[in-house]
């Protein structure tokens, strides 16, 4: 019987957290009382956690199933596999930490019956250190003043989609996807709503502060130029003020004289140019190397093989 709602969870390297994510979930989704499937990307773990998915699927053979990946393809490809594998007409991914709990998704699916294509999530009472709840404050205006999208948590990867927004966002070429971001530009109703969050009590972060930066600077170029347009008019703002500051030391040479006074202060200025200029060619290489990236044509991610009912192996 083809099932009402897919449950996408990608897992690397949680071997920890998975026996209690089982505990949780499983449960949850037999009191729905409605046909679901749970597909589970191993995303080339290095711990046990495949044996754990693989022991999984064989005891709830018929709801569950496991791609395996042939290597670390990161979060959002291992969603964009799932995505592509997809029988559900509601999709909700989840992480495998544990930090939003399952208990969460039938919220999720009650929005979704009212008639809303996507359900964004904001974690509520966050537990985070301050530092970094701070930092992803920051970091969502940012994003959202850039890219013009509205959404409020970013970070949280608890959320629902129609079957609708994962084809379109199943099927796009894009080199990189970040997945909240497509679902919410693609959406025709969508909606946030508030979720519980928790400490994490196994395992450590996949995501480090560089990564996260790393993460949100991909997600802007890749929905807006606005960057690329800073740099032009930072440039010209100051090619403006560098042409007055010149003009002024050609007047004071001739009415004062030379000095050496204003070496410093000059050095200064340079090293000022030459940041700016810096970091202007970062940002211009980041869309070439976009470019490259998408002409090149490789596969996002490969997968070794598909663990359900009927095992059958599959490369993409």
């Amino acid at each position: 019987m083809t099932p009402e709602i897919s449950i996408v969870i990608p897992v690397y390297n949680e071997e920890e957290s998975l026996p209690q994510l089982f505990t949780e979930l499983y449960p949850v989704m037999e009191k729905m009382q409605r046909n679901y499937e749970i597909i589970l990307v191993n995303d080339g773990s290095r711990d046990k956690s495949f044996s754990l998915l693989y022991d999984f699927q064989k005891m709830h053979n018929k709801n569950v199933r496991v791609i395996d990946f042939n290597g670390n393809f990161g979060q959002h490809m291992a969603i964009m596999a799932a995505f592509s594998n997809v029988r559900g007409k509601y999709i909700i991914t989840l992480d495998a930490d544990l930090q939003n709990p399952p208990a969460e998704i039938p919220n999720l699916i009650q929005q979704m019956d009212d008639g809303h294509d996507v359900v964004g999530t904001y974690r509520e009472n966050r537990h985070d250190p301050i530092f970094r709840k701070a930092a992803s404050k920051i970091v969502n205006k940012i994003t959202n003043s850039i890219t013009g999208l509205h959404i409020s948590d970013y970070g949280c990867m608890l959320r629902g989609y129609s079957r609708r927004i994962v084809d379109i966002i199943a099927h796009s070429d894009e080199s990189t996807t970040f997945i909240p971001a497509l679902g919410q530009k693609y959406a025709v109703n969508p909606i946030e709503i508030a979720v519980k969050h928790r400490e994490r009590e196994f395992g450590e972060s996949k995501y480090s502060m560089f990564r996260l930066i790393r993460l949100n600077f991909d997600l802007m170029t890749s929905f807006s130029l606005s960057p690329l347009q800073w740099v032009t008019m930072s440039g010209i703002g100051i090619s403006i003020l560098s042409f007055i500051l010149v003009a002024y030391m050609v007047v004071r040479r001739f009415v004062i004289g030379s000095e050496a006074n204003g070496l410093f202060t000059l050095m200064a200025i340079q090293f000022f140019l030459t940041g700016i200029s810096i970091m202007s060619l970062g940002i211009i290489g980041e869309y070439i190397g976009r470019i490259y990236k998408q002409i090149q044509k490789r596969p996002r991610f490969v997968i070794k093989k598909i663990w359900e009912e009927n095992a059958d192996e599959e490369d993409n």
